[in-house]
């Protein structure tokens, strides 16, 4: 498999592209990204020796964002771009040169069809997938740019509610680095709401090296930005997608008059 990888082109014609976009003329100022939307793997790396319960998991994608992520375009008209391929292909939302941007193991399940793997067969799920789905990213931030309108970066996760045996309270978290703008705000309307566990930097905290989204297409860029973590459980069906995106679009409309009145967009 990882052989066959590094000497054929990854994705066929009978693959979907890596990179798919809602509501590409939306006039929000928020730009919304969604790293692991989906959980599909190339027809040339089969399972990647992974059974299908595991590939259902959390280890494969963000269970439930995907649901969000399409409903909050729609509500706030944002521009919302997504990458369709499994983060056990290769994780979108990690420095290419860091171990867990192709995985050997996950949690604690171990990913046969990434052991072994050569330079060559990395660069080529690297050039295939992760690279066009950055470039695109950043083709529209130029766009929007050239065109006047401004851009708010939110990068859109769910979390499991149990990480190796250990429960997480949380219902949402602010993901942040560098912004000093948007995430204490957001935090502050999250936590207004009055009925909600609000995680600042957790489950996760943003940084150079575990990150690649946010550094690079928010900080590295000089937009404002946020990481949105909501947990898995409460997005597992469509009513819970439908009503975590439609508290997503009050707060982050509320977020926007505020940020105008402060002429930050």
């Amino acid at each position: 498999m990882n052989d066959s990888a590094s000497t054929a082109l990854l994705l066929s014609a009978e693959d979907v592209p890596p990179v798919h976009e809602y509501n590409a003329a939306g006039r929000s100022p928020f730009l919304l990204t969604c790293d692991h939307y989906g959980r599909l793997i190339p027809r040339l790396l089969g399972d990647l020796g992974v059974s299908e319960s595991e590939l259902t998991r959390h280890i494969a994608w963000d269970i439930g964002i995907a649901g969000v992520a399409e409903a909050l375009s729609a509500h706030l008209d944002a521009h919302l771009i997504v990458q369709r391929y499994s983060r056990l292909v290769i994780d979108c939302n990690r420095p290419p040169h860091v171990a867990s941007s192709i995985p050997r193991i996950s949690e604690a399940t171990t990913i046969p069809g990434n052991e072994g793997l050569s330079r060559e067969a990395a660069a080529i799920r690297r050039a295939q997938i992760f690279d066009p789905y950055h470039r695109r990213i950043g083709e529209i931030i130029d766009q929007r740019g050239s065109a006047g309108l401004p851009t708010v970066l939110v990068s859109l996760h769910s979390f499991t509610p149990v990480y190796a045996g250990i429960a997480r309270p949380w219902h949402i978290g602010t993901l942040y680095h560098r912004d000093t703008h948007l995430p204490p705000l957001l935090l502050k309307l999250l936590r207004a709401e009055g009925d909600l566990v609000v995680g600042d930097n957790e489950p996760y905290a943003v940084s150079d090296e575990t990150d690649y989204t946010i550094p690079v297409h928010g900080e590295a860029r000089g937009l404002m930005n946020t990481g949105i973590e909501i947990r898995q459980d409460l997005i597992s069906d469509v009513a819970g997608e439908t009503a975590w995106a439609d508290r997503l679009a009050r707060i982050l409309g509320e977020a926007e008059v505020v940020l105008r009145a402060q002429r930050l967009i």
